[in-house]
């Protein structure tokens, strides 16, 4: 079992890079105009706390004290986080609702909604042990 607790907050992550691919300009600007007044309307609920775009390329360390360093994530994974949100809401269920508003989804994006835990894992297991 998870001993980790949600807080009231939640994650967005954007995925997909190149959803725009093939759009003539003038359906570029409508898909972004809608974008923004997405956006916009999390903003005047009070409910977005932050929100940045990803470069596409960077490294993935790993192993012990990150020897291993490698090219990632790949601008050209369908999977690639394009960006995030940050969101204050009450519920995963809110925070869902919220990223199906989403206009781009139409265009191939995915977002994964994921809340914000109050401790890493391994802490809340340490802590779930001192207390028993």
């Amino acid at each position: 079992m998870n001993p980790q607790k949600p807080t009231d907050e939640y994650l967005l992550l954007i995925r997909g890079t190149h959803w725009s691919a093939g759009m003539s300009p003038a359906e570029l600007q409508r898909a972004m105009t809608d974008f923004y007044a997405w956006v916009d309307g999390l903003v005047k609920a009070g409910v977005h706390r932050g929100a940045q775009p990803l470069v596409e390329e960077g490294k993935v360390v790993s192993g012990a004290k990150g020897a291993a360093v490698t090219d990632g994530a790949f601008a050209e994974s369908k999977e690639a986080i394009a960006g995030y949100f940050l969101l204050a809401v009450s519920s995963l269920d809110e925070a869902v609702r919220l990223a199906q508003a989403c206009p781009i989804l139409a265009h191939g994006v995915q977002i994964e909604v994921r809340p914000v835990a109050d401790l890493c894992r391994p802490m809340a297991e340490v802590k779930a042990m001192s207390a028993a």
